[in-house]
């Protein structure tokens, strides 16, 4: 038997941080893991997506390459799958490789198996027998694979795919056929929009991406209409025969047939596996505070699993507050100003209140946009498509809400978060020089919007 004063379970975004956080505060801490290193982010999301999405983007810039001054044969680029393929696994290999580095170099026991709960201070791996002071529950969430007639059946012969198995493909798709309008979903169908593939999204609300600002989605449905990416809306489901997928809308049965069926349908904690510590649920997902702790004060659940936020970069977060709360520190979670972006062409940032948002909640407010095709390191980049749109306080100009549709939009995401957090006024953004030629200088411009006018335009 072992006693630590923290054990992670579950060494994603969230349980690795959080493993690293606790030695760096003079905890013993273990870790434990029964898949891979660096959880669903590094290993079969965030991570490999953005590998491949530059790929796509990649092979889209050498067929315009003319537009660049740069002459290319498009009949002579190809897109190597099994190349994209292995590019990738590189990629994904040298990340998971370097946080298992981390995690020894920083002194955490690292158990590769499944961790069973005798009570919320015990667990068990294998014969090992591990007590600790604190437990963290990092253990993220999988892919929703509803009752659907015919879905089960297709995914068992491979017809029907998640998030993660397509990230194993290494052959082209003639007509990618994608159940679910989300982030996960979107960001696939970009991709193989790119490489070439005919994509149809087929989504039950009446729109896609439904929680982005109502003018960010007007712009990008018209972008994906340009790459040729067919989105059905107000669709239902009904059934699923191998290839082909049957939908109702506006009650009337309508099938569409393609190669590969992306089941698209969000995700569920994983608290399989959780139910001898008796934890207090909100539906699917672990109920916990702003400290992120659960119903026993001393067990904690970070990232996917407490569904708050399924993003790494909160799981990240919620980590060192975990620990901090731990080790007594005053820590706690603000979910209102954590950035979401979906990594399409271009990107979408969303930050804070949206339009609709700052209304329902009777706010008086001023709105400043400022298109990116006046943005001068965006017309000598080539990508021009998109705006920014900035919310403020009507009285004091505290900024209350961003977004952003724009190549490279996540990049320049934290200036804003970080004048959020400090609750910062138009004011104050505009008597920060912006360097120039960047893209950040339509946060600036957006800024004079609020005051009075941008400058450029």
């Amino acid at each position: 038997m072992k006693q630590y004063d923290v054990i992670v379970v579950g060494a994603g975004p969230g349980g690795y941080v959080a493993a690293i956080k606790a030695r760096q505060l003079g905890f013993t801490t273990a870790i434990v893991e029964k898949n891979a290193i660096g959880g669903v982010c590094l290993n079969w999301g965030c991570i490999p997506t953005k590998a491949m999405l530059k790929s796509a983007k990649l092979y889209q810039t050498f067929l315009h390459g003319a537009d660049y001054g740069i002459q290319v044969d498009p009949s002579t680029v190809s897109v190597d799958y099994v190349g994209v393929l292995n590019r990738k696994n590189k990629i994904v290999k040298r990340l998971t490789g370097g946080v298992k580095m981390l995690l020894e170099k920083n002194g955490v026991e690292i158990y590769q198996g499944t961790a069973v709960f005798a009570d919320a201070n015990t667990v068990h791996v294998g014969e090992e027998i591990l007590k600790t002071k604190n437990l963290i529950l990092a253990t993220g969430a999988s892919p929703i694979l509803p009752k659907i007639e015919g879905l089960h059946e297709a995914y068992q012969k491979g017809i029907v795919k998640t998030s993660k198995e397509m990230l194993d493909r290494n052959t082209p798709i003639k007509h990618l056929v994608v159940i679910g309008g989300g982030v996960i979903g979107v960001e696939f169908a970009s991709i193989y929009a790119a490489f070439g593939s005919k994509v149809t999204i087929i989504e039950k609300l009446p729109v896609i991406l439904n929680q982005i600002d109502d003018e960010v989605r007007d712009s990008y449905l018209k972008l994906l209409k340009r790459q040729k990416i067919e989105v059905i809306t107000n669709a239902q489901v009904s059934k699923i025969n191998n290839q082909t997928v049957t939908y109702v809308k506006d009650n009337q049965s309508v099938s569409v047939e393609g190669d590969v069926i992306l089941a698209a349908l969000g995700m569920v904690p994983n608290t399989n596996g959780l139910e001898t510590l008796k934890l207090e649920l909100e539906g699917r997902a672990i109920k916990t505070n702003l400290q992120c702790q659960t119903s026993i004060p001393h067990v904690y659940a970070i990232g996917d699993v407490n569904g708050k936020s399924m993003l790494a970069h909160t799981a990240s977060a919620e980590a060192i507050v975990a620990v901090e709360t731990i080790a007594g520190h005053q820590s706690a979670m603000d979910y209102e100003k954590i950035p979401s972006a979906i990594y399409g062409f271009p990107e979408i940032v969303t930050l804070g209140l949206t339009e609709k948002e700052a209304k329902s909640k009777g706010l008086d407010i001023l709105i400043s946009k400022f298109p990116i095709a006046a943005n001068g390191k965006s017309l000598a980049d080539g990508e021009t498509d998109g705006f920014i749109k900035l919310i403020a306080d009507a009285k004091y100009h505290e900024i209350l809400g961003v977004h952003i549709l724009a190549t490279n939009a996540t990049e320049i995401v934290p200036e804003l978060t970080l004048a959020m957090n400090l609750e910062a006024t138009a004011e104050e953004i505009v008597n920060s020089v912006h360097m120039h030629p960047t893209l950040s200088e339509i946060i600036l411009e957006a800024a004079h919007g609020i005051i009075d006018k941008p400058i450029h335009i």
